[in-house]
C-alpha cells in the first residue's frame, strides 16, 4: 500500500536488462559513448525533431535548472505558476544556477491561464534598470496538483509568451503521464505549441536515475554543455544514463509505464468515490489529493500504508473530521494493493 511517490518504485526490467548489459567492458565516458546515439536518434524520432538536441542528466532539478539557466539571465524573470515545481520543491535551483534569474508567480491554486500569464508579465520589465526583467517562462506538466494542461492550453500559454518574444520551458517530469493522458503526440505537446526546450523525465515513470532535456533550438547547445559540466552534472560513466534511457524508450515502454500508473490512479479514484472520499483536484493523470474522515487515515496508518498527508492533525481531533491527502500511483502498484487500502473504508 505505497502510494507515496512514483519516485518510490522500481526501474522497469527493461530499463535494468538494459544497464546490466552496458556494464560489460569500455565505453567512451562524458556521452560519448554509442548507447548515446541511440537515445538521441530515438528521442529525436518520438517528438519529430530531427534537429533537436538532447543530453542526459541525472535529476529533474538539474533538468529544469540548467535547462532554464541556458534561457534566463541572472537580471530576468522566469515565470511560472506558484505551485509550480521549481517553485515548490526545487530549493531555488532555477535561480542558483541561472545566477540569480527571479521565480515571478502566477497567481493560481493550479493550471496557469492565458490571461493570468498576460496579467503577471505585464506587471515586470517597465521599471528600467530598477527591476528585474522579463524572460522564460515555465510550465509544468503534470502539474504539482496531478492536472494535466490541455494541448489547447498550452498554445494559448506559448501564445502568451511568445507575443513578449519569450521562450517557453515545459517541466515534464511527469511528461509521459500527460501524453498518455491527453493522447497526444510528443510534437503537439511541446514545439508545435511553441515550447523552446523540455524536461523529459524517466525517474519517475520508471527508471533509476535519469531525465532527458531536449532543447528545439540547437543554437543553446554549446551552453548547456558548459553549464552541465560546470554545474557537476556531466557523468564520466555517462552509458549508464544512456542505458537507462534506451531501457525506457525500447518498444515504447516508457508510454505503457505511464498507462499503467494512470490506470491505477483511475483504479483508485474509482474506489475513493464510491466510499465518499471527496478531491481537492479533479484527477487527471497519476496523483490524487483527496480527503476522507481521520479516523479512516488512522487506520490506514496502523495499516502500514505510506502516502503523504496534505494537512496536519492525524493524531488528535474529531474522528470523523475530514483531512487532506496526496496518493500517487506508479507503473508497478497492482490492484489488489490498491484493494487493500480501500478495504480500510469500509
Amino acid at each position: 500500500m505505497y502510494f507515496s511517490s512514483d519516485n518510490a518504485g522500481p526501474a522497469l526490467p527493461s530499463v535494468m536488462a538494459r544497464v546490466n548489459a552496458a556494464n560489460t567492458g569500455f565505453a567512451l565516458p562524458y556521452g560519448a559513448d554509442p548507447i548515446m546515439e541511440e537515445v538521441r536518434a530515438a528521442i529525436r524520432a518520438i517528438f519529430e525533431a530531427p534537429e533537436a538536441v538532447v543530453y542526459l542528466v541525472a535529476t529533474g532539478t538539474a533538468a529544469n535548472a540548467l535547462a532554464l539557466a541556458c534561457y534566463a539571465q541572472p537580471w530576468q524573470m522566469v515565470f511560472c505558476s506558484q505551485v509550480a515545481h521549481i517553485q515548490e520543491d526545487e530549493c531555488n535551483a532555477p535561480e542558483f544556477y541561472s545566477g540569480g534569474a527571479k521565480l515571478c508567480l502566477v497567481d493560481t491554486p493550479d493550471k496557469m491561464t492565458p490571461e493570468g500569464l498576460h496579467a503577471r508579465i505585464e506587471t515586470e520589465g517597465v521599471r528600467g534598470v530598477h527591476g528585474g526583467e522579463r524572460g522564460p517562462v515555465s510550465i509544468t506538466q503534470v502539474t504539482e496538483r496531478g492536472s494535466v494542461y490541455t494541448v489547447e492550453e498550452l498554445n494559448a500559454l506559448c501564445a502568451v509568451a511568445k507575443s513578449y518574444d519569450l521562450p517557453v520551458h515545459l517541466d515534464g517530469a511527469r511528461f509521459a503521464n500527460a501524453l498518455v493522458a491527453l493522447g497526444c503526440t510528443p510534437a503537439e505537446m511541446t514545439w508545435k505549441a511553441g515550447v523552446d526546450v523540455v524536461s523529459f523525465g524517466g525517474t519517475k515513470n520508471g527508471c533509476l536515475g535519469v531525465e532527458a532535456v531536449v532543447f528545439f533550438d540547437p543554437a543553446k547547445a554549446r551552453e548547456f554543455e558548459l553549464r552541465r559540466k560546470r554545474g557537476a552534472h556531466l557523468f564520466s560513466k555517462h552509458r549508464f544514463l544512456s542505458a537507462q534511457m534506451a531501457g525506457y524508450l525500447a518498444g515504447g515502454a516508457w508510454l505503457e509505464a505511464a498507462k499503467s500508473a494512470n490506470e491505477n490512479a483511475a483504479y483508485l479514484v474509482a474506489g475513493l468515490r464510491a466510499a465518499g472520499a471527496e478531491f481537492l483536484h479533479e484527477p487527471q493523470a497519476n496523483m490524487v489529493f483527496t480527503r476522507f474522515p481521520r479516523h479512516i487515515h488512522q487506520r490506514l496508518h496502523d495499516a502500514g500504508a505510506a502516502y503523504n498527508m496534505w494537512e496536519p492533525g492525524l493524531e488528535s481531533g474529531a474522528p470523523d473530521a475530514l483531512l487532506a491527502a496526496r496518493l500517487v500511483c506508479d507503473w508497478s502498484i497492482t490492484t489488489d494493493q490498491i484493494d487493500l487500502f480501500l478495504s480500510h473504508f469500509a
